[in-house]
């Protein structure tokens, strides 16, 4: 009955989606995925339900010894403005020892911290003290692989007792024609070219989806298996809330054949250069049924630390960029459990995808809105994710006069809210020559097309001040350039300014504590192409209301109380920069008005 349900919903909703020049709506109070509880004003949410999550890229958050890289001691320092912004709970990139070859994301050691960025013990003093804060710390697990110079790998290469097969070798091939020795198959690494590399001291292929210096671990190994579960009980033990997990799609490989041979990946037809990871379809590498049986193995390993340990539930936040109907297992079935939060990153590849959505209509924005809330499994909680460490800020892709009505409407929608660092302030891209490159995945191609890979632009210092280095250093330079809008785009300034981008989010995550806004059902629609409108309503409560015009074009005479089915009285609550409103305003949702960019939240009265 569920599947029929869900079907015949689809199917609904997608007719309704097709109307285009006139209102199309869709309610959620419909849904059996919707929030069901929010027919009682009682019910409560698990923490992360509810929380404002804060990502932080540690080497870009705030320098503190003046070496121009951000660390650990920094983040401490700048607790209380996370706390004055809202932030409930903090996901902090990689801090643990690495070569830096990919930043963190290749590491040397899963028990120890990176130098540059401290020491256990200044680990251990932010933790305690995000507590006094009531702010909880996450931390980027990376499951995938590790660095070439961690001593598993090490062991691995010399076939120590344990460690022989801890990563994914093999003898690949020697070429009939040419005598030469090549790779077991064709699959590439995600920074262009071979994903196989040939080890001298082994004399063997290793596998590496990412850069060469970030061998894959074998999976199909318990022993890799357990020592993973290992790494993961040592930083509960330090008190960490839980675990953003990087890259989890590749952690599985099909199987090699009977002859040991694994099968070539087919042409995808999206590119002519060979070497890019686009050139291949995954479907050998990526999306495998069995990394989504580990995620559920982690789920029972932190439900296990819990019933001995007590406390607020420890949550496992997952990082995939794959189709939906993959994503959503990750939440779990009727017999396993699955992670809290797997990524919603629809308003990062939908509409026109992640480089430029400045032309995205209402109907778009529908669609993207819709593309999570119908697939999402019953009972489960959506997540809404605009930005991250490896994309193009909010505000370069959705255009500067979008970034109050971006973050109006993340939190506005129902679930979980993540914001990645700056973008409460409305940075932008900073354009990084190829000099000043150091991303390895723009490093690894050339001059010419680097910026095609790179994702240095939304990794620059964050922008504390009007002050020297944007107050992120006393250092002479940064690793990263700043982007020289600081002067007007910073923290300092924007704080003092009621009419500022800071200011406006200070205003949702208050806003986001209303009872209406965690359990409230939810009903959205587009009005033409310009005006996207979500409803929030909970019995007893005040209901609340987004209206946002998304286009350059001003527009008159907008009905939004019939898509919504809204009626009564309404008073502006908060509103945007560009909507030229007063909070308090008296508005008729029959008959409404709105400037280019404009959004405003409305209350019932």
């Amino acid at each position: 009955m569920t599947f029929l349900h869900n079907l015949l919903v689809t199917i609904l909703l997608l007719g309704l989606l097709c109307t285009l020049g006139r209102a199309a709506a869709v309610d959620l109070s419909l849904e059996p995925h919707q929030d069901r509880a929010a027919a009682s004003k009682e019910e409560k949410r698990d923490w992360w339900q509810v929380a404002q999550f804060y990502q932080i890229y540690p080497r870009s958050f705030k320098d503190s010894d003046g070496d121009g890289v951000g660390d650990i001691q920094g983040i401490i320092s700048k607790l209380d403005y996370l706390k004055e912004i809202g932030v409930t709970a903090t996901w902090l990139s990689p801090i643990f020892t690495s070569p830096m070859v990919d930043f963190g994301y290749d590491i040397s050691d899963f028990f120890d911290i990176q130098p540059e960025y401290g020491t256990l013990d200044d680990f251990d003093q932010l933790v305690a003290e995000a507590k006094k804060r009531n702010i909880k710390i996450i931390l980027d697990f990376v499951p995938n692989h590790s660095s070439d110079e961690n001593e598993w790998f090490k062991k691995s290469v010399k076939r120590e007792k344990g460690y022989e097969d801890y990563y994914m070798w093999h003898d690949g091939y020697v070429n009939s024609t040419t005598g030469k020795r090549e790779p077991p198959s064709n699959w590439l690494q995600a920074f262009r070219g071979s994903a196989w590399e040939w080890n001298e001291d082994r004399q063997q292929y290793y596998l590496h989806q990412f850069a060469v210096q970030q061998p894959d671990l074998n999976y199909r190994n318990p022993l890799v298996v357990a020592q993973m579960k290992r790494v993961l009980t040592y930083w509960l033990d330090r008190g960490v809330a839980g675990f953003r997990m990087d890259a989890v799609p590749w952690c599985f490989e099909s199987l090699p054949d009977d002859t040991g041979r694994y099968p070539d990946e087919p042409l995808s037809g999206y590119t002519d250069d060979p070497d890019n990871s686009a050139y291949l379809k995954h479907i050998y590498t990526q999306d495998l049924r069995e990394t989504v049986e580990m995620v559920f193995q982690w789920r029972t390993l932190f439900d296990d630390y819990q019933r001995v340990h007590g406390g607020d539930t420890r949550i496992i936040m997952v990082e995939t960029y794959s189709g939906l109907d993959y994503v959503m297992q990750f939440y779990g079935n009727r017999t396993a459990k699955g992670a809290e939060i797997p990524f919603n990153f629809q308003f990062i590849t939908g509409g026109n995808g992640d480089k430029n959505n400045k032309q995205l209509t209402a109907v778009g924005f529908v669609k993207i809105i819709n593309s999570w809330m119908v697939q999402m499994p019953a009972g489960k909680t959506a997540n809404w994710v605009m930005g991250n460490h490896d994309q193009r800020r909010v505000g370069s892709r959705y255009g500067e006069d979008r970034i109050d009505l971006m973050n109006m409407l993340q939190m506005f929608l129902p679930g979980v809210s993540v914001t990645y660092q700056g973008e409460e302030l409305g940075m932008t891209d900073l354009d990084i020559s190829w000099e000043d490159t150091r991303d390895p995945s723009a490093c690894n191609s050339n001059a010419d097309i680097y910026e095609e890979f790179t994702r240095d632009p939304g990794r620059t210092p964050f922008q504390w001040s009007d002050e020297a280095n944007a107050g992120f250093s006393t250092n002479s330079s940064t690793w990263l350039p700043i982007n020289p809008n600081y002067q007007t785009v910073n923290a300092k300034t924007e704080n003092a300014s009621t009419t500022s981008h800071l200011s406006l989010y200070k205003q949702l995550t208050q806003l986001r504590k209303l009872k209406t806004l965690q359990l409230g059902s939810t009903r959205y629609a587009n009005v033409g192409d310009n005006v996207l409108a979500i409803k929030r309503s909970l019995s007893g409560e005040a209901t609340l209301v987004l209206v946002a015009n998304v286009l350059d074009t001003k527009v008159t005479g907008v009905d939004v109380a019939g898509p919504l089915y809204a009626s009564g009285n309404y008073k502006i609550k908060v509103s945007n920069p560009q909507a030229k409103a007063s909070v308090g305003d008296s508005v008729t949702l029959s008959n409404l008005s709105l400037e280019p960019y404009a959004a405003i939240i409305l209350e019932s009265v």
